[in-house]
């Protein structure tokens, strides 16, 4: 994509006229969201996460292919895994020297949720990427940025939109000389139960770059996602079953929280019949993993997946009907509880980015999450095509591919 060209290819980098866009992660994946913007000598970072179905430094984004050092500016949209989990690491264990911009109340969750993850995280300690005291030396680097409030880092002007999603969870507008750049992050267009809807930005950007997680999806209707949220968890209570509810700690949890009348408990004791919401929301390990190996070879049991699952984790994997899961010590176990999905994911679904890009009337739109659907997709593409009202570009770039 190009918003001008000169026809010198070795113009400096600080005088070309091209943009470049380059997923280091969450290239027609879901997981490790990391995208680099360069545009003027100016090369800004968009999130640093980690893929929750890998381990150790496979589970990074592909950071090896930049130098860290050269990185003016790092944007955290928001504060799960996938988005800021490989943060510390990056801050800690690179030669990045730029400044480093959350929200508020993301800086506030992200110390407490990657102490967790370092907590839960079932690999050997030569495989964990940093230490609980490297997160709190990654504190003092992160600075904080009110919604709508306007930062200027070496000539990079950007400010930040409420996205919906979780608590703190920003929509990045960026500009340099001129051009407007709107990174989405993970957004939803719907009011739920506790957050409000992601804002329609003031401002008119040139190039979009947007999660589009859920591809043609539409959404089921909140009201009967939550009534059917509810006959399930009787429908395995009242026969006498433990319903596991895997959720991410924050998000998810407290919207199921507001429409089930579940209380939070500190001591737990399996003796019969009960509701457990227990994290991680992807049964990666943890509590809700542990549970799960417990309570699947009953058939009174019963789980309820009440987000995304990203490929390679357990979650993922049992949508697929299998038959027999291996636990996290390597014992086989015949499937036998039920499983059923209701999405209370706070992803946009097809109808809100299609309205969103049709609001916005936009000349560039760059597609990222892209797991359910691929650059290749001729129905998404001419879905995206019919939903903006001037000519533009929609690209879906892979991993690494840089857009320019």
């Amino acid at each position: 994509m190009s918003l001008k060209r000169k026809p010198d290819s070795q113009v400096p980098a600080e005088e070309s006229d091209q943009l470049i866009i380059r997923p280091l992660g969450a290239g027609q994946e879901v997981g490790r969201s990391c995208i680099m913007i360069e545009f003027k000598g100016k090369k800004i970072m968009l999130d640093c996460g980690i893929h929750p179905g890998l381990t150790g430094m496979d589970a990074l984004p592909f950071v090896d292919l930049i130098e860290a050092d050269e990185i003016d500016l790092l944007l955290i949209s928001h504060f799960h895994l996938d988005h800021c989990g490989a943060l510390p690491w990056f801050l800690q264990k690179t030669s990045f020297k730029g400044r480093c911009f959350m929200t508020h109340a993301s800086k506030a969750i992200y110390r407490w949720l990657l102490s967790d993850y370092i907590k839960v995280s079932n690999i050997a300690t030569e495989q964990m990427l940093y230490t609980e005291s490297d997160l709190e030396a990654s504190m003092d680097k992160i600075e904080t940025i009110n919604f709508h409030e306007e930062k200027d880092v070496l000539g990079i002007k950007f400010w930040a939109y409420n996205a919906g999603h979780v608590l703190g969870a920003a929509m990045f507008m960026i500009e340099i000389a001129g051009v407007k750049i709107l990174y989405t992050g993970d957004f939803s267009r719907q009011e739920d139960r506790h957050l409000m809807a992601a804002e329609i930005p003031t401002v008119k950007p040139d190039v979009l770059i947007t999660e589009s997680t859920y591809g043609t999806h539409i959404h089921e209707k909140r009201e009967e996602r939550e009534s059917r949220f509810t006959n399930l968890v009787h429908d395995i209570v009242t026969r006498g079953g433990r319903c596991l509810i895997p959720v991410f700690a924050l998000g998810r949890a407290q919207q199921l929280l507001h429409i089930s009348n579940l209380e939070e408990i500190d001591h737990f004791d399996d003796v019969g019949p009960c509701v457990v919401m227990a994290s991680p929301g992807m049964m990666q390990s943890g509590l809700s993993r542990e549970l799960f190996e417990s309570w699947c070879t009953d058939a009174k049991n019963g789980v309820i997946i009440a987000g995304y699952y990203v490929e390679g984790t357990l979650g993922k994997t049992i949508l697929f009907e299998l038959e027999e899961i291996t636990t996290m010590v390597g014992q086989k176990l015949h499937l036998k509880m039920s499983f059923d999905y209701i999405s209370f994911s706070a992803h946009t679904d097809y109808q809100q980015t299609s309205k969103f890009i049709r609001i916005l009337k936009l000349p560039h739109v760059v597609s990222i999450l892209l797991e359910v659907i691929c650059s290749t997709d001729e129905t998404f593409q001419q879905i995206v095509q019919t939903a903006v009202t001037k000519l533009y570009q929609s690209l879906a770039p892979s991993q690494v591919e840089s857009v320019a």
